[in-house]
């Protein structure tokens, strides 16, 4: 575990009402350090680092929920706006594994928009300062990651195959492609075409990580707990094609998405004794895919754990990892040439009461100077074929090679 200094006491954190509207993926000055949470024009947009923390291992959740605490207790916090996500909060995106380090950031300017209310949340004599002009990343050359498509169908056909002898029902892998700009790939271009093409998911950006994720991990906001599960696949490979109609009937992908809502379920019924779970799922239509959708619902009793410990506590879901967990986890390792770092693992912000909200990391991309490693994954079961899900893996990369290449 690495964190900075703690901040010296009586520093001021102050949270303020801000006139409507406002436009949050056009507010952020630099072209690096984006942090964002944002769905449909809403959520949280930040940016410099009042303090910063990173771990590593099965604690990292727990650790950075303490050490972040002992950042606001450094402060003298004053919200009179009292909304979700105004006072001093926490960008968080955790490690996929407990060998991936997970990153947290208490930003020194927070803006944030709540239906009709916006908000600003200032720690110390920082600005909210003026946008610099973004910049396109110019030309896009794309390149084998950790693994080509051919590795990945190896490693699907591999997969089904032990599968298929019982050693487990399902596991998730993941492929990845590289990304070369022209120039330096400034966040905010990203962030901006993301959060227009998909409005409907988390845009998100914390340490470099930046994707549209349409899955809600957890929510906690006053005791009220959310869960969005998705998993299943389809797209449409001719114009005609009825594809929600279609998944709704797939044995394959409802027996992939049976196994998620599991997986999530008996994590939440441990601490919501009135869990709310539909029979069934429904179809989920996004721009360019339709998933398998159930929205998991409760109450949390007071002194439940914390949105941020939540997540941790669902991580990995089945729609993410396999079942069971630690065979699938295991077989992760196995077949996949290269760590996830952080895909794949919960991304989101916390507050000082608990509250907060988490996404699973998907759609998404970790910018690094000129390079760009896009990184999707696939559910698979006894009866996946390889190519078909090499190709639902690209598929999935579409919306962040969309972003790169709208600059051309």
């Amino acid at each position: 575990m690495s964190a900075s200094p703690a901040a010296p006491a009586q520093i001021r954190a102050i949270s303020r009402p801000l006139p409507m509207p406002l436009d949050l993926v056009a507010l952020a000055p630099a072209s690096r350090g984006a942090l964002s949470f944002l769905r449909n024009g809403e959520g949280l947009i930040g940016w410099g680092e009042h303090a910063r923390m990173t771990a590593k291992g099965p604690e990292a959740a727990s650790e950075i929920r303490s050490w972040f605490d002992g950042v606001v207790a450094d402060l003298s916090v004053s919200d009179p706006v009292g909304l979700p996500g105004s006072g001093p909060i926490a960008f968080v995106s955790l490690g996929f594994d407990d060998t991936d380090v997970s990153v947290a950031i208490v930003p020194s300017v927070v803006i944030g928009v709540r239906g009709t209310t916006a908000f600003s949340t200032v720690i110390g004599d920082s600005a909210l300062g003026e946008p610099t002009p973004v910049r396109s990343p110019g030309t896009i050359s794309y390149s084998d990651a950790s693994m080509s498509v051919a590795g990945f169908t190896s490693a699907v056909a591999a997969a089904t195959e032990r599968i298929r002898s019982g050693e487990l029902f399902k596991v998730v892998l993941a492929h990845d492609l590289d990304a070369t700009a022209e120039y330096e790939v400034d966040e905010r271009f990203l962030l901006r075409r993301l959060a227009a093409a998909y409005p409907s998911c988390w845009t998100y950006a914390v340490d470099g990580l930046i994707g549209a994720s349409p899955e809600t991990l957890i929510r906690r906001v006053d005791g009220e707990i959310t869960s969005r599960v998705l998993a299943g696949t389809a797209w449409a490979e001719h114009a005609d094609d009825t594809v929600a109609a279609d998944l709704m009937l797939s044995r394959k992908d409802l027996a992939e998405h049976a196994f998620a809502v599991d997986s999530v379920a008996a994590v939440l019924r441990e601490v919501i004794p009135d869990l709310q779970v539909p029979v069934g799922p429904h179809p989920l239509t996004l721009a360019n895919l339709t998933h398998l959708a159930t929205d998991i619902s409760g109450h949390l009793p007071t002194g439940g754990p914390s949105a941020l410990e939540l997540a941790a506590m669902l991580h990995p879901t089945a729609a993410v990892g396999g079942t069971p967990t630690d065979v699938a986890r295991q077989m992760i390792r196995e077949l996949e040439p290269a760590p996830r770092g952080r895909y794949a693992a919960p991304v989101g912000w916390l507050d000082a009461s608990g509250d907060g909200e988490f996404a699973i990391a998907l759609r998404c991309a970790s910018v690094a100077g000129h390079t760009v490693r896009m990184i999707a994954g696939c559910g698979i079961v006894a009866d996946s074929d390889p190519e078909t899900e090499a190709r639902e893996a690209q598929v999935k990369m579409i919306p962040i090679r969309d972003a790169l290449e709208a600059g051309r």
